[in-house]
């Protein structure tokens, strides 16, 4: 990097700026990891030649405020899957219900928001289409951070919400269904061949939820892959040039999601092992009424904290859920 000419290629800088940033990271945990390492066999040895009560409740003290960011490490080490350090795009799709449905996708919406601020990701609205009663009809989002991705990507599936409907005169129990999808943004040098030809481009007006660059001129931008049918659309940006680019960026991230899905599939053929992403492949049920439960299908993990886990504290199931993907 101290190379007088090493900004003259700068796809290839910033992805050695990249490399270092990870190997600066590791670095460090491993070298914190040991001395924690180091501090406890210390203690030991002290406490087996001469036992003192205050220096035993002084390693027990240590041990508790350095046990969280062991088990951070511990997950950390479970991230290790190709694009898992990425950043990610996190798309939610209402389904059949209507009004339900649409204003459980924004409950959604909301519990992502407060996971990323408690995780000090960056969260950003790309597009946006309002219910028209209540909710939303489809919402995508950047989320910006170390392991975005790889903490993210067991969300995706379907979310299934039991609760009284506030929209419902009689007050029945209603059961709404969301699917989530999550993508990894990827890094410029990995290409992604797109023929201009199978693409179909389309402006139309910004609008959304309140956003501060929706306007009244065609700002906004609709780019399909023919071929695939896969669409990626953006309004939050200021121009119609900045909207293309990010709707070219969202449409890379699902063709590369796509082609691995077609690879896997291929796979599945002979393993069968796995189960595609779906409308029948419910991940995770959230129940407000009669009881208040929050059950992950495939982990089995599960917590009556209903309110914290809408508040954002969905951490155990992101932890429980790569174990079990290790495991499995």
């Amino acid at each position: 990097m101290e190379a007088p000419d090493f900004w003259n290629d700068q796809q290839k800088a910033q992805k050695i700026g990249k490399e270092l940033s990870i190997l600066k990271y590791e670095l460090e945990k491993d070298k914190k990891i040991k001395q924690i390492k180091e501090d406890m066999e210390t203690y030991v040895l002290l406490l087996n030649e001469d036992f003192e009560e205050n220096l035993l409740n002084e390693a027990v003290t240590l041990l508790k405020k350095e046990k969280e960011y062991i088990e951070q490490i511990e997950v950390e080490l479970l991230l290790n899957g190709k694009h898992d350090f990425n950043n990610a795009l996190l798309t939610i799709h209402p389904g059949a219900g209507g009004t339900e449905s649409q204003d459980w996708g924004e409950m959604l919406l909301r519990m992502y928001k407060y996971w990323a601020e408690k995780s000090k990701y960056g969260f950003q609205i790309v597009d946006y289409l309002a219910g028209e009663v209540a909710g939303l009809k489809s919402v995508t989002v950047e989320i910006k951070g170390d392991f975005a991705y790889g903490f993210l990507k067991g969300e995706a599936g379907i979310h299934r919400l039991v609760r009284i409907s506030p929209f419902n005169a009689q007050g029945k129990r209603q059961t709404s269904f969301v699917s989530i999808f999550i993508y990894p943004i990827l890094d410029d040098d990995i290409e992604i061949e797109i023929n201009p030809s199978d693409l179909k481009t389309d402006t139309y007006k910004s609008g959304g939820a309140g956003g501060q660059h929706v306007n009244t001129t065609d700002s906004a931008v609709r780019i399909t892959h023919l071929p695939t049918g896969i669409i990626a659309q953006c309004q939050n940006e200021r121009s119609q040039m900045l909207n293309r680019e990010s709707a070219m960026k969202i449409l890379k991230a699902k063709l590369y999601m796509h082609y691995e899905a077609e690879k896997e599939k291929e796979k599945q053929k002979l393993e069968a092992t796995k189960t595609e992403i779906g409308w029948g492949n419910q991940i995770r049920s959230y129940v407000f009424h009669p009881y208040q439960m929050v059950k992950d299908h495939r982990t089995n993990f599960e917590t009556g904290q209903i309110a914290n886990v809408m508040d954002g504290d969905i951490a155990g199931f992101m932890n429980a859920w790569l174990k079990y993907s290790v495991e499995s």
